[in-house]
């Protein structure tokens, strides 16, 4: 794929962890869990990453050095906004992989696999999915009756039968960056949390013009996010378990 660009989001705090540490530091194997993240994008193809950092952003420039670009997000105004404060560092052409920095199990073979898709199908973006036996609580996949990419509804959004729907968001994409870059002019606040979500650039993109799609990761445990410390704690575990 020509020209990758791995963007990381890892502004949050992490206030469920309880701790001072910016949440993408605490370690997984003995390595912060944004670097496994990193990594697997590298692997993937990624020639440059930007890691969007925030929650005292200097402990995470002092961790990661200068292996990789910063944006910085001050204000927590949404993934969107996260976004939007390194439209500076996309760059024009090729693809962005959006990832998240407290996802340390995610793959370089999944993210290969996802890059592959987006090609092969010339999408505008295409988002890493999930079949969950439980799927409560994540932005639903919903497709048509020819199983086409109508639109993500967050779980608070769905309407009963949308509830019923398995696949969900990841929150890891892979954007066209010229397309990102023209929705992200297009965001505005205008919800509830008077927050720029990044699920609204898909609808901007396929109003546009835009191919979308979601592609189902083969191994659900990938994409789990760690929020607490009994949730990295599992993350370790899956991880031995897989080195084994």
């Amino acid at each position: 794929m020509e020209h990758l660009t791995g963007l990381i989001l890892a502004a949050g705090k992490g206030t469920r962890m309880e701790s001072e540490l910016p949440k993408v530091l605490h370690r997984c194997m003995g390595k912060p869990m944004v670097c496994h993240v990193i990594e697997a994008a590298r692997e993937a193809g990624a020639d440059r990453i930007v890691v969007i950092a925030g929650y005292k952003s200097e402990e995470v420039h002092a961790e990661l050095g200068d292996s990789v670009l910063y944006a910085e997000q001050t204000e927590q105004l949404g993934t969107g906004h996260a976004v939007l404060c390194a439209k500076e560092q996309l760059g024009t052409e090729g693809s962005t992989m959006v990832l998240c920095g407290d996802t340390p199990l995610i793959s370089a073979r999944t993210l290969r696999q996802l890059a592959d898709a987006h090609e092969k199908a010339g999408n505008g973006v295409t988002v890493l999915s999930a079949i969950l036996e439980d799927p409560k609580g994540y932005g639903r996949i919903i497709r048509d009756a020819e199983g086409h990419f109508l639109k993500i509804t967050e779980d608070k959004d769905c309407t009963p039968e949308e509830k019923e729907v398995c696949e969900i968001n990841s929150g890891m994409y892979l954007f066209d960056t010229a397309m990102l870059r023209d929705s992200l002019g297009k965001l505005t606040n205008d919800n509830a949390q008077g927050e720029y979500y990044l699920t609204d650039t898909i609808e901007l993109i396929k109003a546009a013009g835009g191919r979308v799609d979601a592609m189902p990761v083969e191994d659900v445990t990938e994409i789990l996010g760690v929020n607490t410390k009994e949730q990295l704690k599992t993350a370790e575990q899956i991880m031995k378990e897989k080195k084994a």
